[in-house]
């Protein structure tokens, strides 16, 4: 009996005591604020960062997009719809300026056909438009604001790439369409074209921001490879054709004369009417040629069809073999990583 009202009074202490806790109210969650620590932020993908540039949120965008600056009516937003297409516009003539320069001054290419010299003849005229509207341009300052000043801009310009687009838009072509111009001048042109490849800084300048994607990187890679291996083909003729006639002499331990020889085009010399060597493969199998040695070289493949003889060759073909080895071990670590 007592046990049994000892029993009565625990649990009715246990109901005075849990009473009081059981009404008490209890209080609400605090709310989870977007910075809180407690937020669950998912981890940011490739995906996710690819999505939010595309989307262009006010995120992404630089505070001078989301609140377009009042400028004069002569002067051009630097990311405007219009500036932006001119420049990718830029950007395609200065890869067709880069591919067809070289080979032009090492093949010795005159322009006698008329569709190419008015296509670079609008080449350069797009050059120069692209002179005068620079001067019109905004550019980012180097706190970040778009400097829509006229003078500024003009000071600007002047201090950094005009030079290079003058000397870039000038018009060597046009010697080349007179006849019976002198040779040692038209090639004096031609090679004053090279400096329209000093454009392709502003083209590795405006690709950079494409630089954080896996796919434009490797594209980018392919494109820079090519170009290269077109560089140095035009390059390896160049050798090539200095090196194989000596005093009006043939040479014959010279790449382009044993080429001549396995494909049956021999060089002849023309006794009876310019006194010169002529004959041999035609230019487009010259260049095809070029290209594929130097494509062996620089992917360190090399199947000996096609192989140096003269100490000029082997010089050149050791400086390609480093320069493929670089370029393998610079590429390798980007392409892995993505």
């Amino acid at each position: 009996m007592k046990s049994v009202v000892r029993a009565c009074y625990r649990r009715t202490d246990v109901a005075l005591l849990a009473a009081p806790v059981m009404n008490a109210e209890i209080p609400e969650a605090p709310e989870l604020r977007p910075h809180s620590p407690q937020t669950v932020v998912p981890p940011l993908t490739a995906c996710s960062g690819l999505t939010a540039a595309l989307q262009l949120g006010s995120d992404i965008l630089p505070q001078y997009k989301q609140e377009a600056p009042k400028t004069p009516p002569h002067i051009i937003l630097h990311y405007c719809t219009f500036k932006t297409t001119w420049d990718w516009v830029i950007l395609i003539l200065t890869f067709y300026t880069a591919i067809m320069v070289p080979y032009n001054v090492s093949f010795k290419n005159k322009q006698s056909n008329i569709i190419w010299l008015v296509l670079d003849s609008v080449v350069d005229v797009i050059f120069l438009v692209d002179i005068v509207l620079n001067f019109h341009t905004t550019f980012v300052g180097p706190s970040g604001e778009v400097v829509s000043d006229a003078k500024l801009i003009r000071m600007n310009y002047l201090k950094t790439w005009f030079v290079i687009d003058l000397l870039s838009c000038l018009p060597y072509d046009i010697i080349n369409a007179f006849e019976h111009v002198d040779d040692g001048l038209s090639s004096l042109f031609s090679s004053l074209k090279v400096v329209r490849l000093l454009r392709l800084g502003r083209v590795a300048r405006k690709l950079d921001h494409y630089l954080e994607y896996g796919a434009a990187v490797l594209v980018l890679l392919v494109c820079v490879f090519g170009l290269v291996a077109h560089w140095l083909a035009c390059i390896w003729y160049s050798i090539g054709d200095y090196e194989i006639f000596d005093d009006n002499r043939l040479k014959k331990d010279s790449w382009l004369f044993q080429l001549s020889e396995s494909i049956g085009a021999p060089y002849r010399y023309n006794v009876s009417g310019t006194g010169r060597w002529e004959g041999g493969p035609n230019k487009h199998t010259l260049y095809v040629s070029s290209l594929y040695f130097t494509m062996t070289s620089l992917t360190t493949i090399g199947f000996g069809n096609i192989a140096p003889t003269t100490d000029g060759e082997k010089i050149f073909s050791v400086a390609m073999m480093m320069v493929g080895c670089m370029g393998l071990h610079q590429t390798s670590p980007q392409c892995r990583h993505r």
